[in-house]
C-alpha cells in the first residue's frame, strides 16, 4: 500500500469513526468520559507504534483511529455546550479553542521531526548502541507520553467545565434504551468483524480494491446519515437546519481535500524540492509547524474581527465565510505556480514559497474549520449534538480520503496538473457558496427558534441512530 493511500485511509478513518464516537457519547458515556477513553486509546495506539516491530504498525494505527473517533467530536461538543446558541462569543470561543489545538500542532512536528530526522538524535541513538533506523519508533513513543500528559491535565481541569458534556441523554422509554444497546453491540461487532477480515485477507487487500470500495462506503454513509437526520427532525425548523448543513458539508469536503495536501504533496515538496538553508535549521517536517505558527498568531485576530463585525451587523454568514476561505486557499496555490518551471528542470526553490502558501492556508482554515465546528454545534438539536458534530467530521473524513488519492496525481500527472486543478476547484466551490449564501442564511435563521421541551431536558427521548431501514423508507 502506498504512503499516500495509507495516509488517506488512516486520516479518513479517524474522522469517519467520529460518527459512532459522537453517538456513543450522546447515548451512553457522556462527552467527558468519551474524551477520556478516546485519549487512552490514542495513547495505547502510539505505544503499539513505538514497539520495535513493524507487525504492530497497522494495529497501532487502528487503535489510535478508534481513540480519536471517541475524542475528536466530543471535545468540540463540550466547547459548544459552554455557550448558549445565541451567545455572540460562540465562534470566537471556537477560534480560541482551535488556536489551542494548533499550539499542540506546532510543537508536535518539531519534537517528532527532531527525534525522527535530526542527526543530533541519530548520533545519540548510535552512541547508545541503538540503530538510528528506530528513531521513528521513539517519535511515536513521544506522542504516547504527550497524550498521557494531556489526559492528566484534562482530568484535573474538568472542574472548570461545569455541567458541559457530563451526562448522556438517557432515553425514558425502556424499548428505546434496549434498541440503543442493540445498535451499540452491532457497532462493536462490526468493528471486530472488519478487523478480523483485514487480518485474515491482508495479502488480498490491493490498493485498487481499497481505492474503489472505500469511497462507496463513504458515499453510502453520507447519504444514509442525512436522510436519517432529516427523518429525525421533529418540525419544519429542524428540517431547514438539516438542509442548511449540506453546503457546509460539501464545502468542508472540498476544503479538506485541498487542505490535506499539506500532509502528502506539500510534505514531499518540502523534502524534495526546497533548499535546506531556510533559517539554517529547517528539517522538511518542520514546515508542518508553519501553519500552526500562523494559526496561533492569526486566530485572535480573526476572533476579534468576527466580534467587531458582528457588533456592527456586518459579520459574514457562515456560508459566506466558507466562500472567503475557498478564495484564500486558491491564492495559496497560485503562489506556488512560479515554482513549477524550476522544479520541472530539477532545481530546488526557496522554502519561503511554502511559508507564503501556509499563510494563506491559515487564513482559509480560520474562515472554515472553527466556523464549521461552531455552526454544526449551533444547528444541532441537543439530543443529536454528538451525531451532528460527527457529520462535520464525516466531511473531513471524505476530504482526507480525496487528499490521499489526489496525492498520487503529483507522481503520475505532475505538480502542474495538481496545482491548477486545486485552484480551479477552490474557485468553483467558493463561487457556488457565495451564490447560495443568502438562501442558506435564511434557513440557518430557523435555529434561533426556541428549543422544544425535549431539547431542554437531559432526560428527553433521544432519536435512535439512523438505521438502514429508516434510510430506505
Amino acid at each position: 500500500m502506498t504512503a499516500g493511500l495509507v495516509m488517506g485511509v488512516y486520516t479518513s478513518s479517524v474522522y469517519l469513526l467520529s460518527l459512532p464516537g459522537g453517538w456513543i457519547a450522546d447515548r451512553f458515556l457522556g462527552q467527558r468520559r468519551a474524551v477520556t477513553y478516546g485519549g487512552i486509546g490514542i495513547m495505547l495506539g502510539n505505544v503499539l507504534l513505538a514497539l520495535p516491530t513493524n507487525s504492530m504498525f497497522y494495529p497501532g494505527l487502528a487503535l489510535a483511529a478508534l481513540g480519536t473517533g471517541l475524542l475528536k467530536p466530543n471535545v468540540s461538543t463540550i466547547v459548544g455546550q459552554l455557550y448558549s446558541p445565541d451567545d455572540s462569543r460562540r465562534e470566537s470561543g471556537f477560534t480560541i479553542y482551535y488556536m489551542g489545538i494548533n499550539i499542540g500542532a506546532f510543537f508536535a512536528p518539531l519534537a517528532c521531526g527532531f527525534i525522527a530526522e535530526s542527526n543530533t538524535f541519530h548520533n545519540f541513538l548510535a552512541n547508545q548502541g541503538i540503530d538510528p533506523i528506530y528513531s521513528w519508533k521513539f517519535a511515536f513513543g513521544a506522542v504516547a507520553v504527550g497524550m498521557l500528559l494531556g489526559l492528566v491535565q484534562y482530568m484535573f481541569g474538568q472542574r472548570r467545565l461545569g455541567e458541559a458534556g457530563l451526562h448522556p441523554t438517557i432515553p425514558s422509554d425502556p424499548k428505546v434504551a434496549a434498541r440503543d444497546r442493540s445498535v451499540l453491540g452491532a457497532i462493536i461487532g462490526l468493528v471486530v468483524v472488519i478487523a478480523v477480515l483485514c487480518v485474515a485477507f491482508s495479502d488480498s487487500l490491493s490498493e485498487e480494491l481499497i481505492g474503489n470500495v472505500f469511497p462507496i462506503i463513504l458515499a453510502v454513509i453520507s447519504i444514509g446519515l442525512f436522510v436519517g437526520l432529516y427523518k429525525s427532525a421533529r418540525d419544519a425548523g429542524e428540517r431547514k437546519r438539516v438542509i442548511a448543513m449540506l453546503p457546509l458539508f460539501i464545502g468542508a469536503i472540498a476544503f479538506f481535500g485541498i487542505f490535506e495536501q499539506a500532509s502528502s504533496t506539500l510534505n514531499l515538496f518540502a523534502e524534495r524540492n526546497t533548499t535546506p538553508s531556510l533559517f539554517g535549521f529547517m528539517e522538511p517536517s518542520y514546515y508542518q509547524s508553519v501553519n500552526s505558527v500562523f494559526i496561533i498568531a492569526l486566530a485572535p485576530v480573526f476572533a476579534w474581527l468576527w466580534i467587531k463585525l458582528g457588533r456592527r451587523k456586518l459579520e459574514p454568514s457562515s456560508v459566506m465565510k466558507f466562500a472567503i476561505g475557498m478564495a484564500f486557499i486558491a491564492i495559496a496555490f497560485v503562489i506556488m505556480l512560479p515554482t513549477l518551471s524550476s522544479v520541472g528542470s530539477g532545481q530546488k526553490v526557496s522554502g519561503m514559497y511554502l511559508v507564503a502558501l501556509y499563510f494563506f492556508y491559515t487564513c482559509s482554515e480560520l474562515c472554515i474549520s472553527p466556523v464549521g465546528l461552531s455552526s454544526m454545534s449551533r444547528l444541532a438539536p441537543q439530543r443529536l449534538a454528538g451525531m451532528v458534530m460527527g457529520t462535520w467530521f464525516l466531511a473531513t473524513s471524505i476530504g482526507n480520503f480525496i487528499a490521499g488519492q489526489a496525492a498520487g496525481f503529483s507522481a503520475t500527472r505532475g505538480l502542474s496538473f495538481l496545482f491548477y486543478t486545486v485552484i480551479i476547484l477552490a474557485l468553483i466551490v467558493g463561487a457556488a457558496l457565495f451564490a447560495i449564501s443568502p438562501v442558506i442564511r435564511k434557513m440557518m435563521a430557523s435555529e434561533e427558534t426556541p428549543k422544544t421541551p425535549a431539547d431542554k431536558s437531559e432526560k428527553a427521548e433521544p432519536e435512535p441512530l439512523p438505521t438502514a431501514k429508516a434510510v430506505g423508507e
